[in-house]
């Protein structure tokens, strides 16, 4: 069960977990999701008032799924062709390739060395993977922005999402309803002149890492018969050790206090005065969770874009799927002050603030068929 007593107050020794990044340019974001979709209130194992209840609660109405031999990479791989594509870049410029996931094509070579070669990329290009889920975009833009800062490498690609859909069992209601699938592509580049101004503020405790969390498959407890025993939870939920497990009120109670503490400890960081933010960009977790964070943020809705209700929770791939969706015009004509925040397993919270220069280009939406 949660506890309070093993959390260090995020701002208690705050100077250790900002980052500010400089020199870089984000040129384009593209996001790709499956064809398929299925509506929640198709579900069979609840009750029309039930479902009824549940979309009150989360907002999702829908979400995108992925055909059994579709996976992230492939998302990613249709966005990161149009982007490139579309920016004109030559692909022999581009010297860095980070791909965030939980949901790779193999344990072994990383994703990112796969997508290298399908891509088209030079041999010289940077390729690795980072294992992240929920905050796996933040985490994934700190990262490859540091990167590029320094001027050595010119051009990079992060790639981020998850195909959750395959972990979550069909019988808990928890976890089925929640997850979409969506891939994503942020194209940045070495910029000394007019950059885009990135602070980030990170927090991880990982002693509650149960609380979302898959138990089998992974070198601690490996795969065997029993993985695949479908085991009672109470409420009508069944699942095995293969599929991904959430205390929701854990997260809930976690991410409710924390994130607010992380935003308001960048926001102190950085000098910021809220009132000057254009939008508030989370994870898309679900509707309660967000509007809590949103008001103890004080951010009015109308600058608080939202694309749970049709794609679902997508994980890394939420708040660049959003940006797409939702401002798509602006980040390619004005400057934006963008503030973001996202939790992830682990647990794992990041919280950032971008400042944009206008000239990022975002395609339609993707649909990967």
């Amino acid at each position: 069960m949660f506890t309070w007593d093993v959390f260090i107050h995020p701002t208690k020794y705050h100077d250790m977990s900002f980052l500010e990044i400089h020199n870089v340019k984000i040129k384009g974001i593209s996001a790709c999701v499956p064809s398929r979709v299925e509506e929640t209130k198709d579900y069979s194992l609840m009750t029309e008032e039930e479902i009824q209840k549940y979309i009150s609660s989360t907002g999702v109405i829908r979400k995108h799924r992925v055909k059994e031999t579709q996976c992230t990479s492939d998302l990613c791989f249709v966005a990161a062709e149009k982007l490139i594509s579309d920016l004109g870049w030559d692909k022999s410029e581009i010297g860095l390739l980070v791909f965030v996931s939980h949901t790779g094509d193999y344990k072994l070579p990383s994703t990112s060395c796969t997508l290298q070669q399908r891509l088209g990329l030079p041999t010289s290009c940077m390729a690795f993977d980072i294992n992240h889920g929920c905050s796996g975009y933040l985490y994934g833009l700190s990262i490859i922005g540091n990167l590029l800062s320094a001027g050595t490498i010119k051009r990079g690609l992060l790639l981020v999402g998850n195909t959750q859909s395959k972990n979550v069992s069909f019988f808990d209601q928890s976890t089925y309803l929640i997850f979409g699938d969506a891939g994503s592509v942020t194209a940045l580049e070495y910029a000394p002149e007019n950059y885009d101004l990135m602070d980030f503020h990170f927090f991880t405790d990982g002693s509650e890492f149960e609380s979302v969390y898959i138990p089998d498959g992974g070198y601690r407890h490996p795969i065997t018969p029993s993985s695949f025993v479908m085991e009672e939870f109470g409420n009508g939920i069944k699942r095995n050790r293969t599929h991904l497990r959430m205390e929701g009120a854990d997260v809930y109670s976690y991410a409710n206090s924390y994130i607010p503490k992380s935003v308001q400890a960048l926001i102190e960081h950085c000098n910021m005065d809220v009132a000057t933010i254009d939008y508030l960009v989370m994870h898309q977790a679900n509707k309660f969770l967000c509007e809590r964070i949103r008001k103890k943020i004080k951010i009015p809705e109308e600058k608080t874009p939202y694309t749970f209700p049709d794609f679902g929770n997508t994980s890394g791939a939420s708040i660049p799927l959003t940006m797409v969706l939702k401002l798509k015009e602006q980040l390619r004509v004005r400057d934006l002050d963008l503030l973001m925040a996202t939790i992830g397993g682990g647990f794992s919270i990041a919280s950032a603030r971008l400042k944009t220069r206008g000239d990022i280009y975002c395609p339609e939406l993707l649909i990967l068929d």
